[in-house]
């Protein structure tokens, strides 16, 4: 692992003035009675001088202790946070979390990449309280400004979501209406003002966080309120996205214990309820999605317009998925104008959302902003590399450091080193490089770490090599390992550019929240690295890795990648589809 840097404090402790004092007072005192005698005066004079001097050499002594026990404490305060004491730098609050933002923020003013603006172009609400989610507020100072604007009508839309979730949302009158009608499996009433989708907690934590994100869109495009199962640990990774009202399912749910056995056959399935019946879902309280990467014929005839109209009158709507599917959203023509006034250019939409509903809580903020304080924040630059290995024997693999190497190289992401032993760079204005690696296993972060300690740079660039954990293997009942699985999706987002493996839902999500169009490794084949490595991606959205082949109108099998321009197929899964802003060749 990379040493830190960390200040060691003082066993000794600096004197006290008390003490000081008396050491004076005695001297004067003894001068003070003596008598006029010239030789005593002489000797009086001269004590005097010493005592000055005493004085001044303590004086100096004492404030050097005094700014080395304050700097020393701070380093105490917060052990991993590398700290520069200079004559310029207050000490005084740096243990206060928010003063080291104030600290944070002068620097970025200083780099001249500081942006003020919090509310993202008013994607979202100043109506919250900052000190219960600090990165709400904080996030936008660690970011370069997106490039993308948000539509003056998805702001607009945003703001009404708020509202309707803050009259319908948990515990209101509505809400406990709806509820009681649940309970008592009375057939919910048409034209209800308050309709409800719930999202269920399932599979990895980058699956939840691109469904999450997809289920809510859902909600925006179909008037409903999205609430949401916390599963083991959502409220310790997430803060609360909408103002004053939760969007956590409350625990007392009627149903809550039933989620767990929602399946296929289960008679509230949509699926299962169109192939049994054309009219069935008024008979039952609710209705159960079933959109996991299984889902059969009839689980696919949610994306088809006719039968969206089987859930309109359904109060409540259970959704459980692993898959981001609002790719195929934008083939319903029912959502498509509403989708296309939302989101004019199609590859922000994540990005948006990721950015408006996925905010750290303040324990995981903490790990972020420590760990890039840290070590990426004085980079000239800040790669991020995320590695996912699909080989199930112990690694770490030869083809894949080769892939990931051949990637960095030959996109110029990365300096060569230099086959000259004796080479070292001349000490000046050197550019330096922060490469911030994630990976279940250490061993590629290691080699490529020794790789720029043994070797210079052809450049002479330095070469920062780091990363943040290496659990070994998904740990997903523990919560600390959870946190820093957001922690490092969220740390890869803050980088300027990005290496992301083939079918990860980890680098979706933080290529989408950073806004970065990332390169791909290509997924290898019979221990071989590929050639190419890598390829760019088309844009910064994710990839549906399981959308329908299916044309509504016809009944058929379609290939839905090549129907409208906006909507392709995936870089790193030939079947996956996602969204790009088309080409005017392609819409001409």
């Amino acid at each position: 692992m990379v040493d830190m840097r960390r200040l060691h404090k003082n066993s000794t402790d600096p004197p006290k003035s008390s003490d000081l004092e008396s050491d004076d007072v005695s001297r004067d005192q003894h001068t003070r009675f003596g008598g006029l005698n010239p030789l005593k005066l002489m000797g009086g004079f001269v004590v005097c001088l010493m005592g000055l001097s005493v004085l001044f050499s303590v004086s100096v002594i004492f404030k050097d202790f005094t700014i080395w026990d304050s700097a020393t404490d701070v380093a105490h305060g917060d052990a991993s946070r590398i700290l520069y004491v200079g004559p310029h730098r207050d000490l005084e609050q740096e243990d206060d979390p928010l003063a080291s933002f104030v600290m944070h923020k002068k620097k970025l003013h200083t780099s001249g990449v500081e942006h003020g603006d919090k509310l993202l172009n008013g994607l979202l609400s100043s109506q919250f309280d900052e000190d219960l989610c600090l990165s709400r507020y904080q996030a936008a100072s660690y970011r370069k400004e997106s490039p993308y604007k948000p539509s003056s009508y998805l702001v607009s839309r945003l703001r009404r979501y708020e509202a309707l979730h803050q009259r319908c949302g948990p515990h209101t009158e509505s809400y406990n209406r709806a509820v009681a009608k649940l309970r008592s499996g009375e057939t919910p009433e048409e034209g209800s003002d308050c309709n409800y989708l719930v999202w269920v907690s399932y599979s990895g934590l980058g699956n939840r966080i691109l469904t999450l994100g997809s289920a809510f869109l859902y909600a925006l495009l179909t008037n409903r309120v999205l609430l949401v199962d916390r599963g083991a640990d959502l409220n310790d990774l997430f803060c609360e996205p909408f103002p004053e009202a939760s969007w956590l399912l409350p625990l007392d749910f009627p149903i809550i214990d039933h989620f767990k056995n929602l399946n296929q056959q289960s008679p509230e399935c949509f699926g299962n309820m169109l192939k049994t019946s054309s009219n069935s879902s008024s008979l039952s309280p609710y209705v159960y999605l079933h959109l996991v990467h299984d889902y059969n014929d009839h689980d696919k005839l949610f994306f088809c317009d006719q039968d969206q109209s089987f859930l309109q009158s359904v109060s409540w709507v259970i959704m459980k998925s692993d898959n981001y599917f609002i790719p195929s959203l934008f083939l319903m023509p029912t959502f498509e104008q509403e989708l296309h006034t939302l989101f004019p250019e199609k590859e922000t939409v994540f990005h948006f959302l990721g950015r408006y509903l996925f905010f750290p809580t303040n324990p995981v903020w903490g790990l972020i902003t420590r760990y890039y304080n840290s070590y990426l924040a004085e980079a000239d630059e800040r790669i991020g590399i995320q590695v996912r290995v699909f080989d199930t024997r112990p690694g770490p693999f030869q083809y894949v450091l080769d892939q990931i190497l051949a990637c960095s190289f030959d996109n110029n992401m990365l300096p060569e080193i230099s086959s000259n032993e004796s080479l070292v760079a001349s000490p000046g204005n050197q550019k330096s490089k922060a490469v911030l690696m994630t990976s279940l296993s250490s061993g590629y972060f290691e080699k490529i770490r020794d790789m720029y300690w043994e070797h210079a740079t052809v450049t002479g660039e330095v070469v920062e090599v780091f990363q943040p954990s290496h659990e070994g293997y998904q740990q997903t009942e523990k919560k600390m390992h959870h946190r820093k699985a957001w922690a490092e999706m969220y740390l890869l987002s803050l980088t300027d550019k990005l290496i992301t493996s083939s079918w990860s839902t980890f680098g979706y999500v933080a290529q989408s929240l950073g806004g970065l169009n990332p390169w791909i490794l290509y997924k290898p084949e019979n221990e071989t690295t590929p050639n190419p490595a890598c390829t760019r991606a088309m844009s910064i959205e994710p990839c549906f890795h399981a959308p329908p082949f299916f044309d509504c109108k016809k009944r058929t099998g379609i290939d839905t990648g090549v129907i409208v321009p906006h909507v392709r197929h995936c870089e790193d899964m030939s079947w996956g589809l996602k969204l790009v802003n088309p080409s005017v060749d392609s819409i001409a």
